[in-house]
Order: C-alpha cells, then structure tokens, then sequence
C-alpha cells in the first residue's frame, strides 16, 4: 500500500520539577540548601531517510512524544535529560500546518534533519535560590511544558 499523505501529532517532552531539599549531616549545623534541578525534555526531530519511499509507517504510528525530564533530587543532584524523539521520513516529503496550509519545510537531500518541536526547561531546586540575603529559601520552580503541534505530511512524487 502506498501512502502519500498523512496527519501526526507531535509533543516535547516536559521538564522536570526542582526539588525542595536541605542538607542534614552530623557535624554541619544549618547545613543549607540542597535542592537540585530538573532536566530537560527531550525535542522532536525529523530526518530524512532515502531507504524509505512511503509515509505507511506514520499512518498507523500518529503520535510521537519526546521523553521527559526527570525531576531533581536532593544533595544537588540534577535530573535526567528526557530522550530525543526521531521521526524518520522519506526524502521529498513536505511538512504543512493543518490549520493554515502553511509549508513549514521541505526535506531535498538524504540526512537533512529539522527540530520540529522543543523540550521543556528544567526547573530550579532551591540551591539555585540561595543568595546572601535568604539562606535557606523554601520555593523551587517546577518544569515547563514542551510544544505540541499536530502536522499533515504530503510526499512529493
């Protein structure tokens, strides 16, 4: 079967929230802030392929989502970075906006790649807070949200 024209819905990963956490040790009285950030979600990518010639393998796969951040942890410890989404696509393949026809790109040559939707940022722990004036600050800020967009592929014959 040979497809030429299909409709996906693509989506960022989310970032991951910072966390509110302080140091507690034996020997270190008023120990402070430890509260570490989130990761990034990961971003939606489009890359060309010339072994592909048909959009079928889109048609009965609509959604793509990035991987998410994960969330911070206390004793300054970062979260994970969320994994890249890679959607493969045929060259001569056309990406438009459905809502207004727009061509948003085109892909001409083999291994052509485009950033089609981007991960959220990571959050803030509390020890990214921590100034002269507030030791110990008890807010943190959570992740952001990644794009999503939904987009009608056309192969170009």
């Amino acid at each position: 079967m040979f497809i030429d024209r299909v409709k996906i819905r693509i989506q960022g990963g989310h970032g991951g929230n910072g966390v509110t956490a302080f140091r507690r040790e034996k020997f270190v009285p008023r120990g402070g802030p430890s509260g570490g950030d989130g990761g990034r979600g990961g971003d939606v990518r489009f890359v060309a392929d010339a072994s592909l010639n048909t959009l079928l393998h889109l048609r009965y796969n609509p959604l793509h989502i990035a991987g998410r951040g994960m969330h911070g942890e206390g004793s300054n410890r970062s979260g994970k970075e969320g994994a890249d989404a890679i959607v493969r696509v045929p060259v001569g393949t056309q990406v438009f906006d459905p809502r207004t026809s727009e061509l948003l790109f085109d892909f001409e040559v083999d291994g052509q790649r485009w950033l089609a939707a981007r991960g959220g940022r990571g959050g803030f722990g509390n020890a990214h807070f921590a100034s002269s004036a507030d030791r110990a600050p008890r807010y943190r800020r959570g992740g952001g949200e990644g794009d999503g967009f939904e987009l009608q592929l056309e192969l170009r014959l």
